[in-house]
């Protein structure tokens, strides 16, 4: 046994993901009055009374999908509450037991798993009386309000009392695993390559453009490690936003960037490389995120354009991140996935990596001897010495008499000799210019 499930059940619109961020502590699902926003499984880990367990985001039972997906969605539901511990079915206060509620209700009723009735929208208490209809489905009702903060303790008291006792399988995480954020434009694959790690229909995956609306935690195993694989909305235009999802979907797909320690940045072989890929690349390389370019479907395309016409598109269309390693890969049927994410460790490992200031210095002046930098109007640039601050991204401070006489084109020569004679080959490495100042006693041993 694994990790308890903690599934959030219930018909749409009683604010199932709104109890999922308030239980969180953190804005991670979609909140939306449109119906039928949450599709796939969404999920975090939280911690009870010591112990650990998997809150699990839902979409609403019983809703026609508006995109005809609504087998797909509700086999996500099932599969959530086969796996669930605890189920919290989610009514509205406000609005009452209506007929879809009795639906969820009926379709609950054998489940042998706890059952909590969450009286959510219960915001002021006027509204306790009107919360007591749902007592008629026969469970403990718990009467919240995740608007309004209330009652919060005497929820999550009442999951921690029903989980099920611990078993020696159940641990304590003692290490971080490495996150995986999976993005790029719609239909590029990412879903897929999502199920066939997890070895399971984890992800709904369509060829209707958009399925994917939450940013959704994976976790799976390989080799022995754990790793979770971040599944994020595909992008698009902001112009072509049909509406908030849209909006909150993006946002929600950068911020999964930001918390990633690396980035596989989605192609489709069969199409060609447009401006919001170029605009998720710009993005990917502003957060300093190590990235690897996944050129997915390659067994559609592998005829059309070699992978050396592919390579020389992507150096191209990519300047910036010429140094970020390429893969070949089909998703659906794993092919290349597994060396693939070999090579995203390696990135990790790189992006984790120290290089000593005497190691440091040692390629700066070698570097200043073979290309000293020009000298500007008025001003002889002189660079004294280099030291890394930190890592992930490693992180390097150049002292010199003034940071505005050294110029971009200079400074991006240093970054590439610091890739090239460091362990930090495939990564970004960020760089600040700093004026010594007269207290700082260290030499000139770097001056050029």
């Amino acid at each position: 046994m694994g990790v308890p499930q903690i599934v959030i059940v219930g018909r749409p619109n009683v604010g199932k993901s709104s109890l999922f961020n308030w239980l969180a502590g953190r804005r991670l699902a979609i909140v939306d009055p449109t119906a039928g926003v949450t599709r796939d499984r969404v999920s975090h880990l939280i911690e009870l009374e010591g112990r650990f367990a998997e809150l699990v985001d839902t979409g609403g039972m019983g809703i026609e999908d508006s995109d005809n997906l609504t087998e797909q969605v509700e086999e996500q539901i099932q599969t959530a509450v086969d796996s669930a511990a605890i189920l919290l079915f989610v009514v509205d206060s406000r609005e009452g037991a209506l007929p879809l509620d009795h639906e969820v209700a009926k379709r609950l009723r054998y489940v042998d798993v706890p059952v909590i009735v969450v009286a959510n929208k219960t915001d002021h208490d006027g509204l306790e009386p009107q919360a007591d209809e749902f007592y008629k489905f026969g469970r403990k009702v718990i009467r919240v309000s995740a608007k309004e903060n209330r009652n919060k303790d005497e929820l999550l008291a009442e999951i921690a009392e029903r989980l099920p006792p611990p078993t020696d399988e159940e641990t304590q995480p003692s290490q971080p695993v490495m996150k995986i954020a999976l993005v790029g434009r719609r239909n590029t694959g990412k879903s897929t390559l999502v199920n066939t790690l997890a070895q399971a229909e984890r992800m709904i995956v369509s060829e209707v453009p958009g399925t994917t609306r939450d940013s959704v935690d994976v976790r799976f195993e390989m080799d022995g490690k754990a790793f979770v694989a971040i599944d994020t909305p595909g992008f698009r235009r902001e112009k072509s936003f049909a509406g908030d999802v849209d909006f909150y979907g993006m946002h929600r797909a950068q911020r999964s960037i930001r918390r990633a320690d690396v980035v596989l940045l989605f192609f489709d072989a069969t199409q060609r490389i447009g401006k919001v890929d170029k605009q998720l690349c710009d993005y990917v390389a502003q957060q300093y995120k190590p990235c690897l370019f996944a050129v997915n479907k390659w067994d559609l395309a592998a005829q059309a354009m070699p992978t050396e016409k592919w390579v020389t598109y992507l150096r191209d269309t990519f300047r910036t991140m010429w140094y970020a390693p390429i893969a070949f890969i089909t998703g659906q049927s794993g092919r290349n996935v597994k060396a693939m994410l070999n090579h995203a460790q390696m990135l990790y490992k790189q992006s984790l990596g120290r290089v000593t200031t005497g190691q440091l210095n040692k390629m700066l002046q070698s570097a200043m001897e073979y290309n000293p930098p020009p000298d500007q109007p008025g001003v002889r640039p002189k660079i004294f010495y280099a030291t890394q601050v930190a890592s992930q991204p490693p992180t390097i401070v150049l002292f010199c008499n003034n940071p505005k006489s050294v110029p971009a084109n200079y400074q991006r020569y240093l970054l590439g000799v610091f890739r090239e004679k460091s362990d930090f080959g495939e990564v970004p490495i960020k760089l600040y210019l700093r004026k010594r100042q007269q207290t700082d006693e260290r030499g000139e041993e770097a001056q050029g």
